[in-house]
């Protein structure tokens, strides 16, 4: 008689336990991919509030900034400052740092009339 391979014994799998592994996988990555998608959604329309917000801000900004800018412009400041009764200092007097002398001009105390509007802005 002749030796020949003897054909390897049939293994079997369990198929419960795998099939079970398979749909708890299946089922797992579906409810991932759900939890995954309704966060997205939900940072949409936080993005979106908080991209809505920024315009109305910068348009705020832009209206405080064309404010500040007619506040600053030189007439109404003068004005600004006649109303609270200040005065042109004229010609001012300017001092040496290291020896504190006066090199150019003597400071003199203001002598224009206050504005009437400011009388009684006081407080």
């Amino acid at each position: 008689p002749r030796l020949r391979v003897a054909p390897p014994p049939p293994v079997s799998v369990p198929r419960a336990p795998f099939a079970a592994l398979i749909v708890v996988l299946v089922v797992g990555g579906v409810l991932g991919i759900l939890a995954v998608n309704t966060k997205i959604n939900e940072n949409a329309f936080r993005l979106e509030k908080l991209q809505q917000q920024q315009a109305r801000l910068d348009l705020e900004k832009q209206q405080l900034d064309r404010q500040i800018a007619d506040a600053e412009a030189p007439g109404n400041l003068t004005a600004q400052a006649r109303r609270l009764g200040l005065v042109d200092a004229g010609e001012p007097g300017y001092v040496r740092l290291p020896d504190g002398k006066l090199p150019l001009g003597v400071p003199q105390p203001a002598t224009g009339e206050p504005s009437v509007t400011s009388q009684g802005a006081g407080g």
